[in-house]
């Protein structure tokens, strides 16, 4: 472990079959993170991973919206819901991590999105931005000063995680080339870079990282 990140988490979002090329919703090029995850894990003190954890007929599912398709949108709730295809449905196949990750290596395994009426994007608050998963009190509680977020999607749960942890107040920062974009809609990756940029977030390279 390195000195430098001790005191650090590696937070390593979806990386599951269903986000990954062959999955339900792939991230393209979703896979291409793995090697370089695998490789930062023993330089943190703490590494958590997290999990889309859906039952069936999930309220952010297009299939549980009659005539409605995937990438719509509804409100549930007064929030709006982006909808997706079927996708890391509990027990199923594509929730699982993806192969190639060395789960071995985690110290802490977050399932989200677990409550059927409400989604969950980021690794921190459910989807209606109070409900808390429990993470901040227990990365408060092992000494964890930052993060260090890598993983899928870029614009969507990587975004949310990361500006989630600066209000929380953790010194944070994105692994960029071990995060890749849905970019939906078209330009998503480069207005959410910018506004976690603005928020604070940093960006580093895996490559200036580690010696």
């Amino acid at each position: 472990m390195s000195d430098r990140y001790e005191k650090a988490s590696l937070l390593i979002i979806d990386i599951q079959r269903d986000f990954c090329p062959g999955g339900a919703l792939p991230v393209p090029g979703g896979d291409e993170v793995i090697r370089v995850v695998n490789r930062l894990m023993n330089e943190f003190g703490s590494v958590v991973a997290t999990q889309d954890w859906h039952v069936p007929g999930h309220i952010s599912f297009a299939s549980t919206h009659a005539e409605k398709n995937p990438f719509d949108t509804v409100m549930v709730n007064g929030i709006e819901q982006v909808l997706w295809p079927d996708h890391c449905v509990q027990g199923s196949k594509g929730a699982a991590f993806h192969p190639d990750l060395d789960v071995e290596r985690l110290h802490l395994i977050l399932r989200k999105g677990l409550r059927p009426y409400l989604d969950s994007y980021s690794a921190f608050f459910e989807n209606d931005r109070k409900t808390p998963t429990g993470l901040s009190s227990y990365l408060r509680e092992i000494g964890v000063s930052s993060l260090w977020l890598c993983g899928l999607a870029a614009d969507v749960c990587v975004f949310y995680s990361a500006m989630d942890a600066v209000r929380l107040g953790f010194e944070t920062f994105v692994i960029e080339d071990a995060v890749r974009g849905v970019d939906v809609p078209p330009g998503n990756v480069s207005r959410t870079r910018d506004e976690m940029k603005t928020a604070g977030v940093g960006f580093m390279r895996s490559t200036d990282m580690v010696s």
